[in-house]
């Protein structure tokens, strides 16, 4: 019976001191994992068409401009992105003159101008100071800007449909 209570005693207290050793090698590390990302400044820019009204060169603008306000160009950048929207003279640019060009003959131009305020005072240009600079972009949402266009008064120019095609840029 001695033996079979020494036996116990030992039987206990090896297990008691492999419990221990278990709880004794529970142990923890912590370690920092960084997280980062770079956000940069970015936009897009889309255009519709400035589209006059018919021109009269002998009665209704024979001298009076024919004005349009049916063109916008709309950017979208990145919340607080400074940027500039520059429009360029066009393909059928003659020196600094914007002009559209008679679809069917390619021989006939009628000269029109772009413009950043109602106005009309402001060219909308390529280069400085003729580029328009927009307020810092608040958010990421599309912003559009009217382009105001203009015909100069008492052109002659024959019937036809002119066209011209105007790259719009924004720089940021």
């Amino acid at each position: 019976m001695r033996t079979a209570r020494l036996l116990l005693c030992l039987v206990m207290t090896g297990a008691a001191v492999i419990g221990s050793a278990r709880v004794l090698s529970a142990a923890s590390q912590t370690a920092s994992l960084p997280v980062s990302v770079i956000v940069g400044n970015n936009c897009t820019i889309t255009a519709t068409a400035v589209a006059f009204p018919n021109y009269d060169p002998i009665v209704a603008h024979a001298t009076t401009p024919d004005d349009s306000t049916a063109g916008a160009v709309t950017i979208t950048c990145t919340k607080g992105t400074a940027a500039t929207i520059g429009l360029g003279l066009g393909s059928n640019a003659l020196v600094n003159q914007r002009r559209m060009e008679d679809a069917s003959a390619s021989i006939n131009y009628i000269n029109y101008e772009l413009y950043q305020t109602a106005a009309r005072t402001t060219v909308w240009g390529n280069a400085s100071p003729n580029l328009f600079t927009p307020p810092v972009a608040p958010d990421k949402n599309p912003h559009s800007f009217t382009v105001y266009g203009r015909i100069a008064a008492g052109q002659d120019v024959p019937a036809g449909t002119y066209n011209d095609t105007v790259v719009a840029t924004v720089n940021f």
